[in-house]
């Protein structure tokens, strides 16, 4: 008679809320059925000093709720290293890399094409989604564009790194490069490092 398979511990995922969809995306393909996702506000990309005492907050909730196993689904992200100093105080981990951008693209792959992407504005799937809200707006470009040479002046490419092959974000990508007066570039990075990150839960 065949034994039970044992079944992975329940995982609290905390992760940034621009990443959401692809968390869900990878959960859904790999039948990581024990993740049980708790987003944070997206628009903490522009406040990334929010994002390490909003961690531990989530983290403290988990606990309470009796979660023993949590995964922190952020990479630095701007933090200065206080994510980090909150993980290692509640002994959790999180998704490796700088950024989403370099996990999405791969981190080893990212570190060695730094030349490639060192004067590129990065666009992913959620901010083709959101241009309008995230960057358009917030950034006041619909009342002032004369705002975009102070901002992307510095830039010389967009480079869409898309998780999904949609060609209506490929057409926000290619409409955002064009109204930042960039260069646009194409590539196709599925949902990269974060797959076996969210996998290595089931261990």
């Amino acid at each position: 008679m065949s034994k039970t398979a044992k079944q992975p511990e329940k995982t609290r995922i905390i992760g940034c809320g621009m990443i959401a969809r692809e968390i869900l995306a990878v959960q859904r393909a790999g039948q990581l059925d024990h993740l049980d996702l708790k987003c944070l506000p997206a628009m903490w990309h522009h406040h990334p000093e929010r994002i390490a005492p909003g961690v531990e907050k989530a983290i403290n909730e988990a606990r309470a709720e009796g979660f023993d196993k949590i995964f922190i689904a952020y990479a630095e992200c701007g933090t200065m290293g206080q994510l980090d100093k909150v993980c290692e105080k509640h002994g959790v981990e999180r998704i490796e890399g700088p950024h989403c951008f370099s996990f999405y693209w791969g981190n080893d792959a990212f570190a060695q094409a730094e030349d490639e992407h060192m004067t590129a504005f990065l666009m992913t799937d959620f901010l083709c989604r959101h241009f309008e809200a995230f960057f358009v707006k917030p950034l006041g470009l619909d009342r002032h564009p004369e705002l975009k040479e102070m901002y992307f002046g510095n830039y010389e490419k967009l480079i869409y790194l898309a998780q999904t092959e949609d060609p209506k974000l490929e057409a926000v990508a290619r409409s955002a490069a064009h109204y930042l007066g960039l260069a646009y570039e194409y590539r196709f990075t599925g949902y990269g490092d974060l797959v076996p990150a969210l996998n290595l839960t089931k261990a």
